[in-house]
Order: structure tokens, then C-alpha cells, then sequence
């Protein structure tokens, strides 16, 4: 027991109105005690409890309102939360050493488990927190989208707002704990120095590659058209393609709100349907339950825009093959009408047409099969997926 989980003990008693007798006053002292020696042992460096790694989780992993307990599943949690960090760096173009800092990181915030508490309003593997504008609580919860406000803040060109890893100059060549410090400002930070060797121990474990260099961009694969995550085949002759990332492609912060934007189409995109006839044709689509399109995302939005078929076979290639005054990386200001993609894990990847108010028609992401009307962070939030950015409904090979 460490000094945070004695108070979380102590807090339980008096918050259920546990009346101190003579013989319990023994016990508040016992309690008193191993949070004075747990604080003590912390500043002397000794690791956090259950350190501990293993395999990727898949995406969109939601591990439910009450968070991850110290239980049976300590292992099996800390092992799929381990390799969500280290996925989010290694598709951020970042090196193994971002990773043992994002680990070393996690393991003294909350030992490798995404807690639903902490100090204050402190939650998830950072221990980040709501009121300190890292985002919701919700959001937190998702190790994913955690791992990435750690890494890459949410705008390293103002002074307000979150700064990540990537943010501090020279993160690179500073101490493994003083580069942890920097993101988290912690009131002990001596301590991440501390969880070197348990963070190794747990890479080592996972198979993890802490001598992977950075790559300067996202190195995740790039996935088209039918994208329920977790079930695509890579085909012969694949090859998937880094998109660079300058200042205005840096990856968005996963949950921020997509709002309308005003960006008329360019004269070479010319469709059966207009945008307007798209849009409701795609909601209509939502309300007649039918199960035409399970896996099947490139071929509902050109039908949306009225071709047979697109004429591409995956959405990533779609999204790919776009003229690059077409391509809109990264950008959250979609008009309705528009084309978005996100990047799944796997070949396939997910493309949907954007309503409007934040809003997209999407098939598979609450029912296999079916289109549904739901908030664009949804694919974020529920299938972990990355987003990479929009671009006006053009189908070149479509018929």
C-alpha cells in the first residue's frame, strides 16, 4: 500500500461515518503510519505496485465507468495498457524513447492502470485531469487518447492549453524523469526516475522495441474501405504510406468537437448527387434499417453521392489518391457534405459523409450492417480510431 491508497482507505471510513472506538484508534494510527513511510519509500525512488506489461489492446478499448482496479485482472490491464501507449507513440512517428518515458510516466501516476480517481479530479494512466483542461473524463478514460495528450499536447504553437512530450525542446536528449516532468509538473519530481527499470522490465516483456529511432510523422497503417476494426486481411502487395506532418498536420487531440466549416468544392468535383441531395439521402438511409453495408463505408458514400460504385478499393487509398489541394490533414472544420477518414489499425480504415453539426452517417458504428446518425467523435471514442482529415466527396474512378 502506497500513500495514496492509505488515504483512499482512511477516506472510506470517515466518508461511511466510521465511529472511532477505542480499540479502532490503534487503527487510524497504523493507517497514519504507512502513509508517512509511504511517502518516504516514495521519494527513495521504490517502483509503483504491480508493475507489469504485455500485449496491444484493440481499439477503442472502454474499460468501464469504474475503471481498472488493483484485482485479479491487474496484469491483463496493465499488459493492454502498456501497448496502448507504446501503439500511440509508434504511430506518431515517435521513437522507443518516448515510450519508456511514457511508461515510466504511468507507472508512478497510477501503476500502469487507468484509474477512474486520484488527487482531486486526477483520473486515467496520467492521472490527468478534467478541471486542467486535458479533456473529459470520458475522453481521459481512453488510453489512447491519454497516451496522446501526454505525447502531443493539443497546441504547441500557443503558450495557453496542454503541452505533451513533443512540445519541449530538447526532450529528446534530457533525462528519462526530467522529460516526464516537464508534461506532468508533478509536486515529486524525483520520483518517475525511479520506474526506469520496471518500465524496461515491462518492455521487455511486451516485445517492445526501445530502440526504435522516430520517424518525424504517423506510421501507422493506412486502411480502406470496410473498416470495422479488428477483422482486415493485408493483401499482397500492400503498401502503406506515411503522410508528413508539419506544424498544421500535427495529430488532432482525439474527442475535440468537429464543427462546420466553409469550403466550397473545387470545379473538378462533380457527382450524380449535390451535397445537399447527399446529405439527405444519406440520413434517409439511416432511417430505413437496412443491412446493406456492413463493412462497406467507401461504397455508402458514393452511393451517397450517387455513383454505383467508387471505383477505389479501400478508403485510406481513397483518401490517399486525392489531389493535394484536396486533402485536408488533420482538420476538424469539415462542411457538411465532405468526405472524413480515420485510420482503424488495419488495412481497411473508415471514411463517412459529415452532416453537419458535428454530426456524420456512418455504417457499423453502433449496429454491424446499418447506417446510423452519430457525433464524427464516435469513431474516436468508440472504435479508438485515428482521424486523418477530410476532403471534398471526389470520385475520379467512380461509375
Amino acid at each position: 500500500m502506497d500513500a495514496r491508497s492509505a488515504a483512499r482507505v482512511l477516506g472510506r471510513f470517515v466518508g461511511t461515518g466510521f465511529k472511532l472506538k477505542a480499540g479502532a484508534i490503534a487503527v487510524v494510527v497504523f493507517l497514519i503510519f504507512l502513509i508517512v513511510v509511504g511517502l518516504l519509500g516514495a521519494s527513495s525512488g521504490g517502483k509503483a505496485f504491480g508493475d507489469s506489461c504485455g500485449d496491444r489492446g484493440t481499439p477503442g478499448v472502454d474499460y468501464g465507468g469504474n475503471g481498472q482496479q488493483a484485482d485479479g485482472d491487474l496484469r491483463k490491464n496493465q499488459i493492454a495498457n502498456a501497448k496502448a501507449i507504446d501503439q500511440v507513440a509508434a504511430e506518431g512517428g515517435l521513437s522507443g524513447r518516448a515510450t519508456l518515458i511514457g511508461l515510466m510516466t504511468a507507472l508512478q501516476e497510477s501503476t500502469l492502470l487507468n484509474l477512474d480517481h486520484g488527487d482531486l479530479d486526477s483520473i486515467g494512466l496520467f492521472q490527468q485531469r478534467p478541471s486542467q483542461g486535458w479533456g473529459t473524463k470520458a475522453q481521459i478514460m481512453q488510453p489512447k487518447y491519454a497516451a496522446a495528450l501526454f505525447f502531443f499536447g493539443t497546441d504547441r504553437n500557443s503558450a495557453a492549453g496542454i503541452h505533451g512530450l513533443t512540445d519541449i525542446k530538447g526532450w529528446e536528449a534530457m533525462g528519462l524523469g526530467q522529460a516526464a516532468q516537464k508534461v506532468q509538473a508533478s509536486a515529486y519530481p524525483d520520483l518517475y526516475d525511479g520506474q526506469e527499470s520496471a518500465a524496461r522490465q515491462i518492455a521487455k516483456e511486451a516485445g517492445l522495441d526501445l530502440a526504435r529511432p522516430g520517424k518525424g510523422g504517423t506510421t501507422g497503417q493506412h486502411q480502406g474501405d470496410d473498416a470495422t476494426p479488428g477483422n482486415e486481411q493485408h493483401g499482397e502487395g500492400t503498401n502503406p504510406q506515411c503522410y508528413p506532418e508539419g506544424d498544421k498536420d500535427r495529430p488532432g487531440t482525439p474527442g475535440q468537437p468537429f464543427h462546420d466549416g466553409n469550403a466550397p468544392w473545387p470545379a473538378s468535383v462533380r457527382n450524380p448527387r449535390g451535397t445537399q441531395e447527399a446529405i439527405a439521402w444519406a440520413e434517409q438511409e439511416s432511417k430505413t434499417n437496412g443491412q446493406d453495408w456492413y463493412r462497406a463505408c467507401l461504397a455508402f458514400v458514393a452511393r451517397a453521392y450517387g455513383w454505383s460504385f467508387s471505383g477505389t478499393g479501400y478508403a485510406i487509398d481513397h483518401y490517399r489518391e486525392m489531389p493535394a489541394n484536396l486533402k485536408h490533414d488533420k482538420d476538424r472544420n469539415p462542411p457538411p457534405g465532405a468526405l472524413m477518414y480515420w485510420e482503424t489499425g488495419g488495412r481497411a480504415g473508415h471514411v463517412a459523409v459529415y452532416l453537419g453539426d458535428g454530426k456524420i452517417a456512418s455504417n457499423d458504428i453502433r449496429r454491424p450492417g446499418y447506417i446510423d446518425v452519430v457525433p464524427a467523435t464516435e469513431i474516436e471514442s468508440k472504435w479508438g480510431a485515428t482521424y486523418v482529415g477530410w476532403a471534398p466527396p471526389y470520385f475520379p474512378k467512380g461509375g
